[in-house]
């Protein structure tokens, strides 16, 4: 969007400063994926670019690593990626249902101490990982949910949690209450009127909170050291043994594919955030 004719010198160069800094950021943020990916393609055994990748010879390329990462002998990424999958899926679902039902108390203008409930909900994602996972690792062992993955996925879901309380909550920011008491006038129960009328407004925000849930137990890997066991190993757990026992360029390839599939994940978010807005009135 272009500034108008009448825009003052000193407010250009500000705008203009402030677009170049933005964009070095954002550079610097994303700097490691333009390494990472044309690494994950190296026709050699070792990371690094050699001098056919600098040329630009076809022959220095290749998807051999792409392929060991499939087809490879005993395959462990094909487990890790299986582990992560279940386990993932599962304490997404859990999340879902629990920040969603969170949520609507913490909307509601009858919920004492909203402040406390809301600070003890989003905990997770204050406290230190590692802090975190030394208490789950505690307290799941007196229980005997360590080196399981009922344990994994409680664990899980209970750091999934707090993004789906967020996401949820401010969806129902501005909810239009009117709509549950002209449901409950025309004789809809407290359930349809969940599922007919409240549900489908916060639907987008559910949607991206879930998937908030399901990149945070994908890409989990501290609590997966505490509480997982040797069957237990999941993608990031695999990458990062493989970073400490045997540097491979196959780590490089799921690296990428996960990258792909955070993008795809958060384009997904951005287009349930501007759909929510819209349902909401907030942006034509």
């Amino acid at each position: 969007m272009s500034l108008p004719n009448y825009t003052s010198w000193n407010y250009r160069v500000w705008h203009y400063t402030y677009l170049t800094i933005c964009a070095l950021v954002f550079f610097f943020l994303i700097a490691p994926l333009f390494i990472i990916l044309p690494l994950s393609f190296n026709a050699e055994q070792y990371i690094h670019f050699s001098a056919g990748m600098i040329a630009l010879d076809p022959d220095a390329f290749s998807l051999r690593w792409y392929e060991d990462m499939i087809y490879g002998t005993k395959n462990p990424w094909g487990l890790a990626a299986k582990n992560s999958i279940i386990i993932a899926f599962f304490a997404t679902i859990g999340s879902t249902i629990l920040g969603t039902v969170a949520a609507l108390g913490l909307s509601s203008r009858h919920m004492p101490y909203k402040a406390a409930f809301m600070a003890l909900l989003i905990s997770p994602m204050i406290v230190p990982l590692i802090i975190t996972a030394a208490g789950m690792f505690f307290f799941y062992s007196q229980l005997g949910l360590t080196h399981t993955f009922t344990g994994l996925i409680l664990a899980h879901t209970a750091l999934g949690t707090p993004f789906v309380v967020i996401t949820v909550t401010a969806t129902l920011t501005g909810f239009d209450t009117n709509l549950i008491r002209a449901s409950q006038s025309l004789g809809a129960d407290t359930l349809r009127t969940f599922f007919k009328v409240i549900m489908p407004l916060i639907l987008p925000g559910v949607i991206s909170g879930a998937l908030f849930a399901f990149i945070t137990s994908f890409d989990e890997v501290v609590v997966v050291l505490f509480i997982g066991s040797i069957e237990q190993v999941t993608i990031p757990k695999q990458m990062w043994a493989g970073l400490r026992q045997e540097t491979s360029p196959v780590i490089l390839s799921m690296a990428t594919c996960l990258v792909l599939l955070s993008i795809a994940l958060l384009t997904t978010v951005e287009l349930l955030r501007r759909r929510s807005e819209r349902l909401r009135g907030i942006k034509v």
